[in-house]
């Protein structure tokens, strides 16, 4: 009869997302989609202007950059 083998330890660390940081992102991400000047989703059927455009592309790429830098964080068992 073969014997049990021994349990291993998993030698990953678990991984836990911020919920927060995930939120950011998705937030970063809508204002880079609608407002993106000349591009984006509201600028093709609205008039907006370059000076909201712009501030919101800024911004949103700033969220999205703040969003992935701590979206992962290890979790120690």
């Amino acid at each position: 009869m073969a014997k049990a083998k021994k349990e291993e330890n998993n030698s990953k660390s678990r991984v836990k997302v911020s919920f927060f940081r995930a939120f950011l992102i998705l937030i970063g991400a809508d204002l880079v989609l609608l407002f993106a000047p000349g591009l984006g989703l509201l600028n093709s059927a609205f008039y907006i202007g370059d000076m909201i455009s712009w501030s919101a592309l800024i911004i949103g790429l700033a969220l999205l950059a703040f969003g992935f830098k701590g979206v992962f964080r290890k979790v120690k068992e």
